[in-house]
């Protein structure tokens, strides 16, 4: 039986993952997949991809697009989630600033460089006019250091997705300014070149385990209930969050590759496009 790493963010959108997992229906296929979670998100999934920590990571589509583009020997084998990601950009909630336009110049606490909450900096600044070249970042590493970063004011603005820091924004932590959606489906299932070479048989069959359970993911009895007491969140938040998010079962298409691509190129964040082919796998 072969056995597969899988890297993913611990929030509410893996839970199908989880289900798998404590239910067996990967082992009762034939395969065993080990979870290792990663709350300093994309950048460090990328990393652990590149070294073989993890054969398979869950993971932001402009993030593994910009570094599969940047030398990361691995190939998108799937879209996860459909959707867009609905990213909250939020400040301490004792801080002076009340709107996008006071953040202008001041600095984001990101996870890491290459991470999500760099990345989606830029594409916020791009909306706003702002000059991507005047962004300034400081390296927060996760949630945590994030709210310890905005507190101190060594950053003052933090990105991150909307429902997993919403409990921050309703203890008064945080205070949400504004939403910045993804211009894209927001999650893909990116696997490494070895582990496609060496399982592809064990990477298809765990596609087929998990694309059955995210198929009628949201019809199953008591879903919400499940994911807001297993993730702390209240239920209408929940209940919000399951309207706005769709799983797919199928792989990223041409056009959404290059529509991340030239946005990418647009904001300087890779300095040439690449084939389709170098960035996907089919199984």
């Amino acid at each position: 039986m072969k056995t597969i790493t899988v890297g993913g963010v611990p929030e509410h959108f893996n839970l199908p993952w989880h289900r798998c997992i404590e239910n067996k229906k990967f082992l009762e296929a034939g395969v065993k997949v080990i979870w290792k979670e990663f709350p300093e998100g994309t950048g460090a999934m990328c990393k652990a991809l590149r070294t073989g920590e993890i054969d398979v990571a869950v993971i932001l589509t402009e993030g593994v697009i910009r570094d599969i583009i940047n030398g990361n020997k691995s190939k998108i084998i799937q879209t996860y989630i459909g959707s867009p990601l609905i990213w909250g950009i939020h400040v301490d909630a004792a801080s002076p600033y009340k709107d996008l336009q006071d953040l202008e110049g001041t600095s984001a606490a990101i996870s890491r460089m290459g991470s999500g909450s760099h990345l989606m900096a830029y594409v916020n600044a791009e909306h706003l006019d702002w000059d991507i070249n005047e962004l300034k970042f400081e390296i927060v590493n996760n949630l945590d250091g994030a709210i310890q970063a905005l507190k101190d004011d060594d950053a003052q603005y933090f990105m991150w997705e909307h429902f997993t820091t919403k409990p921050l924004v309703d203890n008064k932590t945080f205070r949400l300014i504004a939403d910045c959606p993804t211009p894209w489906s927001c999650f893909v299932i990116a696997a490494n070149e070895e582990s496609i070479r060496t399982k592809p048989e064990a990477l298809k069959t765990m596609l087929e385990v998990l694309n059955s359970e995210t198929k009628d993911f949201k019809l199953q009895k008591n879903i919400a209930v499940e994911l807001s007491d297993r993730y702390q969140q209240k239920l209408e938040d929940i209940r919000k969050w399951l309207d706005l998010t769709s799983w797919s079962q199928e792989q990223i298409s041409e056009d959404e590759v290059n529509k991340v691509m030239e946005k990418l190129l647009t904001l300087k964040l890779i300095d040439s496009k690449t084939k389709y082919s170098k960035i996907t796998h089919n199984l």
